[in-house]
């Protein structure tokens, strides 16, 4: 079991994305996900399918109790698929506000998502949580509650700039918690086509050699219509629905190399998003 922070200081990167690609992922492989929403945006909430929630990530932080993230959590509406149907611990707006009430706690501010996930994290293979696009104390709780972060980020200008600040925050959380949590990575998303792209794309390779995951995210009209839909990309069957999922599955296994191991061991068939992979270099954007 693994808790993850999934981050980037900067909206509009692809960010819940990303977390919504490897809880597909993860989740088709057979390993049991909660996808916990910490973005008052609540996006990744509703590309789970989760529209009504019963209760949301605002009143498990607020009750500061081992635990209490339990209460909240929903099954996601995606339909049923080759894997479990992923957990989600729902965010709202009112989220916004939680985190200025949580900013008076002058002792337990920062690790209240950690108390809400205590005794609960274990039931999963896989813990990821979606991050609001700033350094706020949300995300500070989501560094705090961390065993690894990974960072996404833009192949744009100043892409290298918040890459640069996030490695520095997280090592600061690192040097208080013991050396946790890690960076196991950089996912590059929206990896368009266009020489500007390409050129960001190799300068954050280059620099970050050792932590640049690949395959990279391609942009990719199919991504973005599995998010409006409110469905895992990988079960549309329009152009590019298979090779996105495929790009998912890669960067899932190379998070965890260990259980993708043992996967590829018990499997005969990898199926049809194995076969995908293997034709990624060739697969162009649609």
């Amino acid at each position: 079991m693994a808790v993850t922070a999934v981050v980037n200081q900067k909206g509009g990167v692809g960010k819940t994305t990303v977390v919504l690609g490897l809880a597909a992922a993860a989740a088709a492989r057979g390993r049991r996900v909660l996808v916990v929403d910490l973005d008052p945006q609540a996006n990744a909430t509703t590309g789970l399918g989760v529209w009504n929630p019963a209760a949301t990530i605002d009143s498990a932080l607020d009750t500061d109790r081992a635990g209490s993230i339990r209460s909240i959590i929903e099954p996601a509406g995606w339909p049923e698929g080759e894997g479990p149907i992923p957990d989600v611990a729902p965010s709202s707006p009112r989220l916004a506000q939680s985190e200025h009430q949580m900013a008076t706690d002058l002792i337990g501010a920062q690790d209240r998502l950690a108390t809400a996930l205590d005794g609960v994290s274990s039931d999963y293979d896989d813990v990821l949580v979606d991050c609001p696009p700033s350094l706020g104390l949300l995300t500070v709780n989501a560094l705090f509650a961390a065993d690894r972060v990974v960072i996404v980020a833009e192949p744009a200008a100043w892409s290298l700039d918040g890459v640069e600040q996030i490695l520095r925050n997280v090592s600061r959380i690192a040097e208080r918690r013991g050396g946790r949590p890690g960076v196991a990575g950089i996912i590059v998303s929206r990896l368009a086509r266009t020489r500007d792209a390409s050129y960001w794309y190799g300068q954050l390779s280059e620099t970050h050699a050792d932590l640049v995951l690949e395959p990279a995210v391609r942009l990719r009209a199919a991504v973005t219509e599995a998010a409006a839909q409110s469905v895992p990309v990988g079960s549309l069957s329009r152009d590019g629905a298979a090779a996105a999922a495929a790009e998912f599955d890669a960067l899932s296994r190379a998070l965890d190399p260990d259980d993708a191991e043992r996967d590829d061991a018990g499997s005969v068939d990898a199926g049809p998003v194995a076969g995908a992979a293997a034709a990624l270099s060739t697969t162009g954007d649609r």
